[in-house]
């Protein structure tokens, strides 16, 4: 439950009606709370503010809130399109989710709302001593946050679009989804238990790329028929007819008895993926704007060296021993999910960026030397991967560039690949 909520907000936080949805009905709810401060002796010790003085304040808000607003959502939707095309399609959720943003966007919408209804409610005569006096108060403090947001606003949104931004948000993107699943790097479950009959598959309908797993439900339904259930599908992988989400495993081989479809039914699949569950789509989310950034049409090495770096951050934190109270136990024994392969992370982070980066020598030797820092980190398996890698890299990098002195120097940086794990 706690992970379906998590989820919601993600994806609530990445719509942009919502939080000026919540702001007009948290604005509409306030101009009426104003008129409680009629009742009780609260009118015999507060000042008469006249109605023509609240309502000078109301219409200059409801008067340039809804110009403000528009210009907001204008700058916003220009923020976003550079940053489709200055990064990669994939980062528009990032940018989407800024919260300055859409804080400022609300408290816009939300201002001109409030001004509205409570211009409306005081014409009309709703309010008496106290209550405009109340509501000469939050009118006071409409402005004051309506200003202060909107000069945070205004550095935020000169920055949003730019590379160096979208970068760092996907940078921790990914550290965020890496950490969550340091914790529970099976979620929840027990790892993969070898064996030469892997059981009978489970298939799903939907094409797209799974989005979550509830595992607590398949661990419900495992209990109920009194079997094991191998994930064969972790959040990231494309799924479609054919390819096995899960195996249903049994004690007696027979499996005629078992219902498939609730358990498909636990595999959320969607067309996109997501940062959430899935640590591998920010390091892909990564490479792909370090190729973007190699590209003839752009040729910006500097850009790629500075997510190499990245990596290097993000992996020194995958390789960093989890502390024994933050480390979620096994939750449910029946269901076996494989752990993330870190070959396959370093393929996601390096594979593209050193094939696009094969001609730049600066980006050969940069990210030579950020293998053999990995390397030397004290993962083993990690070193392997490095390794592997870098003997790669070179090899692109004999096939790209001519000059011997480049490729000695790209050789020289990656000696470490061929020393023995």
């Amino acid at each position: 439950m706690i992970s379906r909520l998590k989820l919601l907000v993600s994806r609530l936080r990445e719509r942009l009606w919502f939080r000026p949805f919540a702001m007009c009905m948290l604005s509409i709810g306030l101009a009426f709370l104003a008129k409680a401060a009629d009742f009780g002796n609260v009118p015999a010790f507060v000042p008469d503010i006249s109605a023509e003085t609240v309502e000078t304040l109301l219409k200059i808000i409801a008067a340039s809130m809804l110009v403000i607003a528009t210009f907001a959502v204008g700058s916003m939707v220009s923020s976003y399109a550079s940053a489709s095309r200055s990064a990669t399609p994939r980062s528009f959720p990032l940018v989407l989710s800024d919260d300055v943003s859409q804080n400022a966007l609300s408290s816009f919408i939300g201002s001109f709302i409030f001004s509205i209804v409570s211009l409306i409610a005081l014409l009309n005569g709703l309010y008496d001593k106290g209550g405009r006096f109340a509501l000469f108060c939050l009118t006071l403090f409409a402005f004051a946050a309506v200003i202060l947001t909107f000069l945070r606003w205004v550095d935020r949104i000169a920055r949003l679009g730019r590379l160096g931004t979208i970068i760092d948000k996907a940078e921790l993107a990914a550290a965020k989804a890496l950490q969550t699943r340091l914790r529970k790097p099976t979620l929840g479950g027990v790892s993969v238990q070898p064996r030469a009959d892997k059981g009978e598959p489970v298939y799903g309908e939907t094409v797209g790329y799974v989005q979550q797993i509830k595992v607590s439900r398949l661990q419900k339904y495992a209990e109920q028929s009194n079997v094991r259930i191998e994930v064969a599908a972790i959040p990231g992988t494309f799924s479609m007819p054919g390819r096995p989400l899960a195996f249903i495993i049994t004690t007696s081989g027979d499996t005629s008895e078992v219902d498939p479809k609730p358990i498909a039914a636990c595999f959320e699949i969607a067309g996109d993926r997501t940062f959430d569950d899935d640590p591998r789509f920010g390091l892909v989310v990564l490479s792909e704007i370090a190729s973007r950034a190699l590209s003839p049409a752009v040729n910006d090495p500097g850009t790629a060296i500075e997510i190499i770096n990245a990596f290097v951050r993000i992996f020194v934190l995958w390789s960093k021993p989890v502390k024994e109270e933050n480390k979620i136990s096994c939750e449910y024994d029946r269901i076996e999910v494989p752990e993330i392969s870190i070959h396959d992370m370093f393929d996601d982070a390096f594979m593209a960026l050193a094939r696009d980066g094969a001609g730049a020598v600066e980006v050969g030797i940069r990210l030579q030397k950020a293998l053999h820092a990995l390397a030397k980190v004290g993962d083993q398996n990690m070193q392997k991967a490095a390794q592997h890698n870098a003997r790669l890299a070179i090899t692109r990098a004999e096939l790209a560039l001519d000059l011997p002195e480049d490729l000695n120097a790209i050789r020289s940086a990656g000696m470490f690949a061929d020393q023995p794990s």
